[in-house]
């Protein structure tokens, strides 16, 4: 009787744990969802890999982010820092970008632009990053390797073509659907779960899933800051 009292209190701290995991990542999509409505924003495209980016200017937290010494295409180096893991993990696979990729950026009021790879390279997290204010290349860096933030990653690419931007991009939200595809994904497993486990103990993982369930639920159309929620896991989140 002890053992299986146990064992259902650490499945249930196992999916209140992966449940918080999951509120970061619901609200990081839903806010994003919320913040890049009816706003033109920037692009990052890199197709092999299945990056598909707004940017924007503010914080990390919200995705892709233009570094504040940053030039913009066509006047300057461009340089955008995004999460490896977690907040939406947008720099997951940059480690498959090799050189000869192409790295494409629609941007209202100047084109799409595209770059070719030309550098890969990781170096310490104390690297000082070098621009030139009239260059012509883009710098992509995240953390490096997935789960620590010992070294940074960068990826360097020089311009090759400027023509018109692509609309259809720029108003397209590929990820606004993410927040409801995790909630939905975690009540499935979560149910599951709680199917298969011992009845005497099933209705105490039932109610811990169908609770985490409606607070994701409300937290597709009423998010909250995802930094807040991983401010406070800290300790069981390795970087990013």
């Amino acid at each position: 009787m002890a053992k299986s009292v146990i064992s259902t209190v650490i499945v249930i701290i196992c999916i209140i744990i992966i449940g918080l995991y999951a509120a970061g990542e619901v609200n990081y999509f839903s806010q994003k969802t919320v913040s890049e409505k009816n706003i033109t924003s920037p692009v990052v495209l890199i197709e092999k890999v299945g990056i598909n980016e707004k940017i924007n200017n503010v914080s990390l937290s919200q995705g892709v982010m233009l570094d504040e010494k940053s030039g913009i295409p066509t006047q300057g180096d461009v340089v955008l820092f995004g999460h490896r893991t977690l907040q939406g993990s947008p720099f997951l696979r940059l480690n498959e970008v090799n050189n000869g990729d192409t790295i494409t950026l629609e941007w209202p009021g100047i084109g799409e632009v595209k770059y070719s790879v030309t550098n890969k390279k990781i170096v310490p997290a104390t690297y000082k990053l070098e621009t030139n204010q009239s260059g012509n290349h883009i710098l992509l860096i995240t953390c490096d390797p997935i789960g620590s933030t010992e070294n940074r990653l960068i990826i360097e690419g020089e311009q090759t073509n400027v023509s018109g931007v692509n609309e259809k991009i720029i108003s397209d939200n590929p990820q606004q659907s993410n927040a409801f595809i995790i909630t939905g994904i975690f009540s499935i497993i979560g149910l599951i779960i709680s199917f298969i486990y011992p009845k005497d103990s099933r209705p105490y993982i039932l109610a811990t899933v169908l609770i985490i369930t409606i607070m994701l639920v409300y937290f597709c159309f009423n998010p909250m800051s995802s930094q807040f929620i991983y401010d406070n896991i800290i300790i069981l989140n390795g970087g990013i």
